[in-house]
């Protein structure tokens, strides 16, 4: 069975822009993958973390992967990005974040869903604006939570 799924991602470590755009491809051509749609990409300064400015953007999928799989997936371009995790909120060389899936919710100790910060994150509130204006969360909209998240300084970045 097909599904629908959000996937945020970032960097700020490296040839960030190049990488977003090497991820994605990466990501659009796993069999798994069926379809893939960006946003734009957005520049925003960290939120809870340091370091250089990040690139952000939010891509919908329809997927044939279960959540867990499509998890294993994402990390797995990570790594071949030499993502590593030294701290929580540490810079990062990309970052792929499963941020929603066909709407259902779960929690392990390996995956949350929704994403459980996405509500208060206005580098994925901002792209998701462009793919899914018409989400809803448990929180509210995606344009309401949007205005609650006023104060993270975020821009898109020229085409």
């Amino acid at each position: 069975m097909n599904a629908h799924a959000l996937i945020g991602i970032g960097a700020n470590l490296g040839a960030a822009h190049q990488t977003l755009v090497d991820a994605l491809a990466e990501l659009k051509s796993n069999a798994g993958v069926l379809s893939l749609e960006s946003s734009r990409f957005y520049a925003s300064d960290p939120v809870d973390a340091q370091g250089p400015v990040f690139i952000n953007a939010v891509a919908r999928i329809e997927t044939t992967l279960a959540p867990i799989y499509l998890l294993d997936v994402l990390q797995a371009i990570e790594q071949q990005h030499g993502r590593v995790r030294p701290y929580r909120n540490a810079p990062r060389t990309l970052d792929l974040d499963l941020l929603w899936y066909d709407g259902i919710e779960i929690t392990t100790p390996r995956l949350i869903l929704p994403h459980p910060r996405m509500h208060q994150r206005a580098f994925v509130l901002e792209p998701l604006k462009e793919l899914a204006p018409d989400l809803k969360l448990k929180q509210g909209s995606i344009e309401a939570l949007g205005k609650t998240c006023s104060d993270q300084k975020i821009w898109l970045l020229r085409d």
